[in-house]
């Protein structure tokens, strides 16, 4: 029983000091924080917090570790879907299961990513994120989903270009209060991304 409730206590005081860096960040912006700005606001001492975490540092990167892996999960997982949708040719129609699922995680998570991927968060993230997409879409394993002998164009340039779109436009949802449903912005992602921006900006039939 202590176990269950140690691991409550765990999971409690990671939330708090989460929050609390959410928080500061919006305010004061990452490289401004320190360690007891952080454990003030979340009412612990700072043992507490270097229980959990080495330094600020390590608690951003932990908390974007976290995102990451849990993202390269439910593109995994929806993979299949994906590739089903795309030789249907029907992804206007219904939106990729697989944008759904990250658009509604975004969503859950929108406090970190909108203070992380803004002007006052970590600007490396941005890069490591556009690195975790390379992998997980292009990357040399048996898993990837675009095989680098399809390609028209240099991967490199292809998956700069998708990426930095992708993070723009969840930049753009999370500061704009995010109005739109996670599947009202799959069908805008899914529809840009599948025809093309001339196809969504009603140039090309």
């Amino acid at each position: 029983m202590r176990d269950s409730n140690t691991d409550l206590r765990v999971i409690r005081t990671r939330e708090s000091i989460r929050n609390a860096l959410v928080e500061l960040i919006e305010e004061k912006g990452f490289e401004a924080i320190s360690v007891k700005d952080i454990t003030t606001r979340a009412k612990i001492n700072r043992g507490t917090f270097y229980a959990h975490y080495q330094d600020k540092f390590d608690l951003m990167t932990k908390c974007e570790e976290e995102i990451m892996l849990e993202m390269s999960r439910i593109a995994k997982q929806n993979f299949p879907s994906v590739i089903a949708a795309l030789e249907t040719n029907s992804p206007t129609v219904t939106p990729f299961p697989l944008v759904v699922s990250v658009f509604e995680y975004l969503n859950e998570n929108s406090g970190f990513m909108k203070a992380v991927l803004g002007p006052k968060g970590d600007l490396s993230f941005q890069t490591r994120l556009k690195d975790f997409m390379w992998k997980t879409m292009f990357g040399n394993n048996s898993e990837a989903l675009v095989k680098e002998e399809n390609l028209l164009v240099p991967g490199q340039y292809l998956a700069s270009y998708i990426s930095s779109a992708h993070i723009g436009v969840i930049q753009q949802w999370l500061n704009s209060g995010r109005k739109e449903s996670p599947q009202e912005m799959a069908r805008i992602l899914s529809t840009i991304t599948a025809n093309g921006p001339m196809f969504a900006a009603g140039l090309k039939k």
